[in-house]
């Protein structure tokens, strides 16, 4: 077993495949709300956000990332093997997560999302920057040191059956990663903490003794949330926690999600591509967009005023369950595919697909994320121009940029 297996309670950082699931039947709690066609619906899900009782201060900041780089190299030949050029996944990206807080993280799927996630918790070793945990610079971390910071840095993955060892009983998986921690003190209590944490995901005693394939979809998901907390993390960065779930239970692991944040404070990057799901749980968000962060901002002021075109255009893809306005508002469709990350465009990423691009600065002058006032930050040279109608929508033609051949 690897140390990264080891460290993560032994969940193989394999990339997630969406599955259905199956409707929860051991376990479920009785809520009070729905997720259908993105919006919650039914009521409110169970418990408050951490920004209605005021999230962490401006400067109590768990997690400070700076100009982190994520790039994969692209081998040719056979003998003689070389470097022909990288994946830039992740380019330069600089963000804060503020202690208790739950950072949401979205974008379309090739973005690097997932990438940067992995990256911050060091499951992929990022190419340049730096990620500064509490104080410590974890990327100068080597060995037992890096070993020791893990146990405050959780990962819930996207797919919970392929996360899942499929030979190992609920009760190994769980002890797997307290043992690698020193926190299995001996059988009694040990015993009771595993009940207390099925307890806490609301998942019966008799779990322990099963294996993955005997649950549901949402049961799987809860034994992924109780393996990141068997080790007492202040951060979990939470991969796609609800989109392998059928809507029914997405509400139940959100509810879940928010009673654990505020029972024990905890701290989430969340990683999403549901903008209704990511508003409803999410203090703050962040948009990317071909490996950088194009926007970021408040969850209310980012769906109230989206300042990006990008962001502007995933907002208008989200359905409203009001016919009339659905009807009459904008819609942003955009034209063409997402560039490979591998031949990413000159200036603006987002250009080639931009209704706003103008003829200056957009395709050779990247755009810095700035501040435009109220913490609201956006990667555009024309952000506010666009903001006071001064720029107009026009139409775009697709744009092949540089091909993989």
């Amino acid at each position: 077993m690897t140390d990264e297996t080891v460290t993560t309670t032994g969940a193989p950082g394999t990339d997630a495949v969406d599955t259905d699931a199956g409707a929860e039947t051991v376990g479920a709690e009785t809520v009070g709300a729905d997720v259908a066609g993105g919006d919650v619906a039914g009521g409110e899900v169970a418990g408050t956000s951490a920004a209605d009782d005021g999230a962490a201060g401006e400067d109590d900041v768990l997690v400070t990332v700076e100009g982190i780089e994520v790039h994969f190299p692209i081998k040719r030949g056979i003998v003689l093997e070389r470097t022909a050029g990288y994946v830039y996944a992740v380019d330069g990206i600089d963000l804060t997560i503020r202690r208790g807080e739950t950072y949401g993280l979205v974008g379309e799927s090739g973005c690097g999302k997932t990438t940067l996630g992995r990256g911050l918790l060091r499951l992929v070793e990022p190419t340049g920057g730096r990620v500064v945990f509490d104080g410590t610079d974890v990327s100068t971390l080597k060995g037992e040191a890096l070993r020791t910071s893990r146990r405050r840095m959780q990962m819930i993955f996207q797919d919970p059956l392929s996360s899942l060892d499929p030979r190992q009983s609920v009760e190994s998986i769980l002890v797997e990663g307290m043992r690698a921690h020193g926190l299995d003190k001996g059988k009694q209590s040990t015993r009771a903490r595993l009940v207390e944490l099925l307890d806490s995901v609301g998942l019966p005693e008799s779990a322990l003794h099963k294996y993955p394939h005997e649950f549901s979809g949402g049961q799987r998901q809860r034994i992924g949330i109780a393996r990141a907390l068997a080790v007492e993390p202040d951060l979990i960065v939470a991969d796609e926690p609800v989109s392998a779930l059928d809507v029914s239970v997405q509400a139940q692991v959100l509810n879940l999600l928010e009673q654990l944040q505020q029972r024990l404070g905890l701290t989430y990057l969340v990683i999403a591509h549901d903008l209704a799901v990511v508003r409803h749980i999410s203090d703050r968000i962040g948009v990317m967009y071909l490996g950088s962060l194009v926007e970021e901002a408040s969850s209310d002021s980012m769906y109230a005023e989206p300042m990006h075109p990008y962001t502007k255009a995933l907002l208008s893809a989200v359905p409203v369950p009001d016919p009339t306005v659905e009807d009459d508002r904008e819609q942003i469709l955009l034209t063409g595919d997402l560039p490979s990350p591998a031949h990413p465009p000159t200036g603006c990423r987002f250009h080639t697909r931009c209704p706003w691009k103008q003829d200056t600065l957009c395709d050779t002058d990247r755009p810095e994320l700035r501040d435009i006032g109220g913490g609201h930050r956006v990667a555009c040279h024309y952000a506010e121009d666009i903001r006071a109608g001064e720029i107009g929508r026009h139409e775009v033609e697709p744009e092949l940029v540089h091909p993989d051949t």
